[in-house]
């Protein structure tokens, strides 16, 4: 008995480039892994992939969490409640291999677009004191209630 093998040919169909998809868009809450906020949770603000000439790696302009509120108790005074709930905020540029990106979103578009600039310490200042009133009412209103809390590990 002869047997015969055919082989096929395999059939080629024009490919597409694919591209990854954007995981660090605006609004995504990511985990700092790098550096002095490290840890730390952050919300990104602008985001660049590609590489420019002062940063030659993808950056984004993230804004996070510096000092956590802490818990409050009914038993506390209101100005002891209000110290407790104080959120302390970093505004900062990062290496986008630095972020951890999460599940959860928060959208800042509203309040922050255009608004926050790193360009001179003067402005970064400005920026820095409007973010830290956002993320404030945020808080005390009670929304984005896991962004708030220190990150257990």
């Amino acid at each position: 008995f002869l047997y015969f093998i055919v082989f096929s040919q395999p059939k080629t169909k024009h490919l597409k480039k694919q591209t990854m998809t954007r995981f660090v868009k605006p609004g995504r809450v990511v985990l700092m892994t790098n550096g002095r906020f490290a840890g730390r949770k952050a919300v990104i603000v602008q985001s660049q992939d590609t590489k420019t000439k002062e940063r030659k790696y993808g950056h984004a302009l993230v804004a996070g969490i510096k000092k956590y509120p802490k818990r409050v108790v009914r038993g506390m005074s209101k100005r002891r409640i209000a110290r407790r709930s104080n959120v302390g905020v970093f505004l900062r540029i990062v290496n986008q291999k630095h972020c951890f990106a999460t599940r959860y979103n928060m959208d800042l578009s509203k309040e922050l677009r255009g608004k926050l600039s790193v360009a001179d310490a003067a402005r970064k200042t400005k920026s820095r004191r409007l973010l830290k009133k956002v993320f404030q009412a945020r808080h005390n209103a009670n929304s984005n209630r896991w962004f708030f809390t220190k990150l257990r590990f």
